[in-house]
């Protein structure tokens, strides 16, 4: 027996066409990979898609790839993940099984437990559970049973939730897999690191992600992968990487924004970023200018000329240091210090805007008449507001 192991594929997740495209090419390079194995089946353990009601494009393509399987006789089993799943029960996985595409995993309710129904893969019985949103299915997995005998049959039971091994200390709601029924093979999702372990001599692997779903992920991951498994009298698993095109991480530290574009660019120089996709992470606590004073457009200008692939950048990490305002004003002028302040502000933050802001303040100073209700006062404070701001975003 030979099958494929794939999860959090989030087809349709980037909102970057460049990324979004490569995301769907690396899901298709693993299919073509799973023909070329000549697999019996394929597990998808959740997140297939990025959510439950994906863009006709993203579900052309996918019903594209899993005919590709049906034609080369490669059944599919899956369950939905924290992204394609819905509270109504209704998604576009069961379209694809109406099509005959593949077979979910079900289960029933009976008390206070919750039984797996296995899908019968010849000698081999298939469980799951599917994952929910904001971690729900880690206290219902607790309770889950396998009615049928363990024998000679090789289970598998996939899931997609977080088991405590990822979490270590942290506090947040966890699987242990001790609390699980026994299975020969643990088919994991949900969580996109490169995990690989033995319990009780048993292999618990997540699977994915086919495809690094944010910067961090690109950073620390550069590719996707999936795992193949050969089972002839023992389990062998290898790991399938997925690498079509190379990421380039640049860290810089950065003191004076007024520079910063130069000194960018200049680092992107030393570099060969052709067809390349270019994370630029820019950290540190600026001492002259702000964020706004670095350049973006000119060096995307810069690496469209020198060929990258696509451009992400991160400036999560880079704060302006607080200064300290020191004004000193006169006693008899005390009634001028919101004039004064505003004027400062003004002058170190020219805007258009801040011509609108005496009148902001002084509308916020509206005061609540005694016996009107709240929701007059309301609308006499969103009306002043509107009639300051010229618009009606708060109709």
């Amino acid at each position: 027996m030979k099958f494929a192991h794939l999860a959090d594929s989030h087809l349709g997740g980037w909102r970057q066409p460049e990324l979004q495209e490569l995301n769907s090419e690396s899901f298709k390079a693993a299919i073509n990979i799973c023909v070329q194995e000549k697999l019996d089946f394929i597990l998808f353990s959740g997140d297939l898609f990025d959510s439950a009601f994906p863009s006709i494009k993203v579900l052309k393509e996918t019903f594209a790839e899993f005919r590709k399987l049906k034609d080369a006789g490669i059944k599919i089993y899956l369950i939905a993940g924290s992204h394609d799943y819905s509270v109504s029960g209704k998604t576009f996985l069961d379209v694809l099984e109406k099509a005959g595409f593949c077979e979910i995993c079900e289960y029933e309710e009976i008390g206070d437990e919750i039984f797996l129904k296995p899908i019968i893969h010849d000698s081999c019985y298939i469980y799951g559970y599917p994952g929910k949103k904001a971690g729900i299915e880690v206290k219902e997995i607790k309770r889950i049973k396998i009615k049928e005998p363990y024998k000679d049959h090789f289970r598998i039971l996939m899931l997609h939730t977080t088991i405590k091994d990822v979490v270590g200390t942290l506090p947040i709601d966890s699987v242990n897999l001790n609390e699980l029924p026994k299975a020969d093979y643990y088919a994991l999702g949900h969580i996109h690191i490169d995990f690989e372990k033995e319990v009780n001599n048993l292999p618990v692997i997540y699977g994915g992600p086919l495809f690094p779903n944010n910067f961090k992920e690109l950073e620390e991951l550069k590719f996707g992968s999936f795992y193949i498994i050969d089972v002839e009298g023992y389990t062998k698993i290898t790991k399938k990487e997925i690498k079509l095109k190379e990421v380039e991480n640049i860290k810089i530290k950065l003191e004076n924004a007024l520079i910063g574009t130069e000194k960018i660019i200049s680092e992107l120089e030393k570099r060969d970023l052709k067809d390349k996709i270019v994370l630029l992470r820019i950290f540190g606590d600026l001492i002259k200018g702000k964020t706004s004073d670095i350049k973006f457009q000119k060096i995307e200008s810069y690496l469209e000329k020198a060929g990258a692939y696509c451009f992400l950048k991160n400036t999560s990490k880079l704060k302006n240091q607080e200064r300290e305002l020191k004004i000193e004003i006169p006693e008899k002028e005390m009634e001028k210090v919101e004039d004064i302040l505003i004027g400062r502000y003004e002058k170190e933050n020219p805007s258009d805007l801040n011509k609108l802001i005496p009148s902001l303040i002084n509308s916020l100073n509206l005061e609540k008449q005694e016996g009107e209700q709240i929701k007059i006062f309301e609308s006499r404070l969103l009306a002043e507001l509107n009639k300051i701001l010229g618009i009606n975003l708060f109709n």
